[in-house]
């Protein structure tokens, strides 16, 4: 489906105001130091936006299918935020920590509101 499609009947400025979240997979992460020390600084670059873990690393128990890497969302109030805190001079600072150290993709994704229904991206 396309993203106007998904979007559905939303204004370009309801769509920045709702939560979006910081998506990673990573995979191959290599463990030491450097992960420990952006392990150590990231919470700190977060708050400024008001971005908080909600998923980060636990082993999924599988119903159908595999997933290969450690995925890992961050929630944050609307899109200034994520974006704001992934430029920010203090997220960037540590982000080759991560980088270096581990493969993978990480992505900014809106989310839906309480009363979302499957079928709105029908709309």
């Amino acid at each position: 489906m396309t993203s106007e499609v998904i979007a559905g009947t939303r204004s370009a400025a309801e769509a920045e105001a709702m939560t979006h979240y910081a998506i990673a997979n990573l995979q191959n992460v290599q463990l030491g130091a450097d992960i420990a020390d952006y392990l150590a600084r990231i919470d700190a670059t977060l708050a400024p936006y008001d971005g908080h873990f909600i998923i980060h690393g636990k082993q999924p128990e599988y119903l159908e299918g595999e997933w290969a890497g450690t995925l890992i969302v961050i929630e944050f109030p609307d899109r200034a935020s994520v974006l704001g805190w992934y430029e920010s001079p203090a997220y960037q600072a540590i982000l080759p920590l991560r980088t270096k150290n581990s493969d993978g993709i990480t992505m900014v994704l809106e989310g839906v509101d309480r009363s979302h229904k499957a079928t709105d991206v029908l709309a």
